[in-house]
């Protein structure tokens, strides 16, 4: 991977993102969609615009050239229009640990992925973009505007990745896949009615959003496939947790159970941890928890990895 050639691309793109945004008094994540489509079309009337697109196409950036490129532009563009927490895209660190989870305890064999919640798409495409294994990958999103720009950006990158825009709460007719991910929305469903239909459903008032995912996931996963939801560190503690609870006893094996460092998520409020899940099956299985105090800690990723290798040749294989 070429830094240089990435801060050239992430110029180019960003100076273009910000001209289409004056020009058609849009966002800039709308004025990122329209240069996404005008680099792949080549249908620009504005002379910088056109030259900057030609500039970069001669760059010829790897695909994970152009995740980290446009990763760096939603940092900034974040600067100046901030996100909702939960549309923020989630951090290298964890997509790949979620990638390493998913690379150790999968078969060695082509895997259909779901992945619920899938946002500006960037989790996706660390995984779709850095697995040793074949994948069929979907990811499925409600917002209008992440959708757009998930879409435009799999476009630009070529890749094998594909979008559903949906309620990801509200059932749908799906395959049943080898792996499910989600990076959890945290907060309440506004729909008590579709709440209501689910086992984790609260008995008064607005049931958590990222507990009815996760029943809903459960239900897309095959017999031996895997499920791995990044999710709030207290998730076993918080209000509503006992219906979760009741849930997961009957419903799921809960394999592992990664903390996160705090400083990750701004604060201790926000932090949250890996779980990653199984359908409940008749045998019974040690959950592997690991505390991951730096993500930064080179020395205490390879203990945490060599640990979980450990745990899965002794005891999920």
């Amino acid at each position: 991977m070429n830094f240089e050639t990435i801060e050239q691309a992430f110029h180019l793109i960003w100076e273009n993102t910000q001209v289409l945004a004056n020009q058609l008094k849009t966002s800039l994540y709308d004025a990122l969609i329209e240069q996404n489509g005008y680099y792949l079309e080549g249908s620009e009337k504005i002379a910088s615009v056109k030259e900057n697109n030609a500039k970069l196409h001669h760059l010829s950036l790897t695909k994970e050239e152009w995740r980290k490129t446009f990763e760096y532009l939603f940092i900034k563009m974040n600067q100046y229009e901030k996100l909702q927490t939960n549309h923020q895209f989630t951090p290298d660190a964890i997509g790949f640990l979620i990638l390493f989870l998913m690379e150790t305890v999968t078969a060695d064999k082509p895997l259909t992925v779901i992945e619920m919640g899938s946002g500006t798409g960037n989790l996706a495409q660390t995984i779709a973009t850095n697995s040793e294994k074949k994948l069929t990958y979907l990811g499925i999103e409600l917002d209008d505007l992440l959708i757009d720009l998930a879409a435009s950006i799999s476009e630009i990158i070529d890749s094998s990745v594909s979008f559903f825009q949906a309620d990801a709460v509200r059932p749908h007719i799906l395959k049943e896949s080898d792996v499910i991910i989600s990076d959890l929305p945290v907060g309440y469903y506004p729909n008590d009615a579709i709440a209501s239909r689910y086992l984790v459903a609260a008995k008064e008032g607005h049931t958590y959003a990222h507990h009815l995912m996760m029943e809903q996931a459960i239900k897309y996963l095959k017999d031996d496939g895997i499920a791995i939801f990044l999710a709030p560190f207290d998730l076993l503690t918080s209000e509503q947790s006992t219906f979760l609870k009741h849930w997961l006893v009957d419903a799921v094996d809960l394999l592992a159970v990664l903390t996160l460092p705090e400083n990750l998520f701004g604060s201790k409020a926000n932090a949250k941890s890996l779980f990653l899940m199984k359908k409940k099956s008749q045998k019974t299985i040690e959950t592997f928890a690991y505390p991951i105090s730096d993500l930064q800690d080179k020395e205490n990723l390879i203990e945490f990895m060599e640990n979980f290798k450990k745990w899965v040749k002794d005891h999920y294989n």
